[in-house]
């Protein structure tokens, strides 16, 4: 890449916004949920069984990711090709059980981008973590720092649900409340790379700017007389480097599985941002159940959650017969509830289980609801959110994964789910119909 003037930077990797998944058609009778939810705003029965992200706060800070400083003498100018060092590493994440293939995570970072009206990388990338080459003329002898750079972008997110409201006058109304659940993320924007000189004029807070700081053009290697090629680090770039390396010899070690260093990753934790570990005991719970017995329905319709018979198996929803066995009987054990949202453990009267997400599937998209030996676990602890009084139907969402219940189509046998955003076109809202 040839440049008039030293201190032009080229981008080089164009990296545009995702385009945004098209909303599945609404069921018939269901209304459309909300495009944009925002909290506090209005939102219908057919959201119960959705959740959106809003950003909290974000920082973007330019970031240098590879660097070198080059001399540049008489008689030198022209193309060069410089081997620049390793800077820093930045790996899209975001900090909630689901990988960039989980549409929360998706979402989390497209509301990122539309906040900021920036382009960021959406899918699970990293900048390189190895030296890296810049090809550029130079038209002018100096001291440059030679670079590829880019924008960090990192915040905080929270999540929002729909749920019900009391008003002044005691009448209720659904609108979406921040829920459970909320974390930080990392991304970055598109790479540039370039040269740039100490004297030089760059924008304030650009990347070019923030080169430039990187030469240290008070030292004397800066003013010397010296040949042309690469220059040796600096007192302050050598302190600079080791610290570096010391951040990255404390960070944790990568669970097994994960990419090298360099390649393509998601960062995915296990436990969303202020929820409790799930314990992984086998012990059965002492559960403080209700009297009452429910039926987890499809709303106007006759399927509703029967648990499995088999330990192997999910559940699914299935018609209530003579020969359901109980099954389709569910109670709401150790209940709580906070600003009109039900946390409960879901019993089965059917097979004695309780509801759950499998441990080693709680960040899988798509994960089938399950039932075991019930035990004091986060992973059997479900919120569910509740239509206005007088309607039965409700949200259900596991407290450890964060996702709502869903199922794919409505059929006999077809699996409930767990979905990170919950089913957009209403198929994650049922009906709790006492029995």
């Amino acid at each position: 890449m040839a440049a008039t003037a030293p201190a032009v930077a080229v981008a080089v990797a164009a990296m545009g916004l995702a385009a945004s998944s098209a909303a599945a058609s609404p069921a018939a009778g269901v209304p459309t949920a909300t495009a944009a939810p925002q909290l506090g705003g209005a939102c219908t029965a057919a959201d119960l069984g959705t959740r959106h992200p809003y950003i909290k706060n974000t920082e973007v800070s330019p970031t240098i990711t590879h660097f070198k400083g080059w001399y540049v003498t008489e008689g030198t100018t022209g193309n060069h090709t410089v081997v620049t060092s390793t800077e820093t590493v930045i790996t899209v994440s975001v900090d909630l059980s689901g990988g960039l293939d989980a549409s929360f995570a998706v979402a989390t970072l497209e509301a990122a981008s539309a906040k900021l009206g920036l382009n960021v990388k959406i899918e699970a990338s990293s900048t390189s973590s190895e030296s890296n080459t810049v090809a550029w003329s130079f038209d002018q002898p100096g001291y440059y720092g030679v670079y590829k750079g880019t924008k960090k972008v990192t915040g905080t997110y929270g999540s929002l649900n729909c749920k019900r409201s009391q008003q002044s006058d005691g009448s209720w109304v659904l609108k979406w409340g921040e829920g459970p659940g909320a974390g930080s993320f990392t991304t970055y924007t598109t790479l540039e790379e370039g040269a740039v000189r100490c004297q030089d004029t760059v924008p304030a807070g650009s990347i070019m700017a923030k080169a430039q700081s990187l030469l240290d053009c008070g030292s004397p290697a800066a003013k010397s007389e010296r040949p042309a090629g690469a220059v040796a680090p600096t007192v302050q770039q050598q302190e600079q480097q080791h610290a570096r390396e010391q951040d990255r010899l404390a960070q944790p070690a990568a669970p097994a599985g994960s990419a090298p260093a360099g390649q393509p990753t998601a960062s995915i934790s296990g436990t969303p941002a202020g929820q409790p570990a799930a314990t992984g005991s086998g012990a059965r719970a002492a559960l403080d159940c209700q009297t009452q017995v429910y039926k987890i329905a499809v709303p106007g319709k006759p399927l509703s959650w029967g648990a499995p018979v088999l330990a192997s198996d999910g559940v699914r929803l299935r018609p209530s017969t003579i020969f359901s066995a109980h099954l389709d009987h569910w109670r709401l054990c150790n209940v709580t509830e906070s600003n009109g949202v039900i946390e409960a453990t879901l019993w089965n009267w059917g097979n004695g289980g309780c509801a759950t997400i499998a441990a080693p599937n709680a960040a899988t998209e798509r994960a089938v609801l399950m039932t075991v030996a019930c035990a004091e676990d986060d992973l059997q602890r479900f919120f569910i959110y509740r239509d206005v009084p007088g309607s039965s139907k409700i949200g259900v969402q596991n407290k450890y994964t964060g996702s709502m219940m869903g199922h794919d189509r409505y059929a006999d046998g077809e699996f409930v789910r767990q979905y990170s955003s919950g089913r957009q076109d209403g198929t994650g809202t049922y009906s709790l119909d006492a029995v």
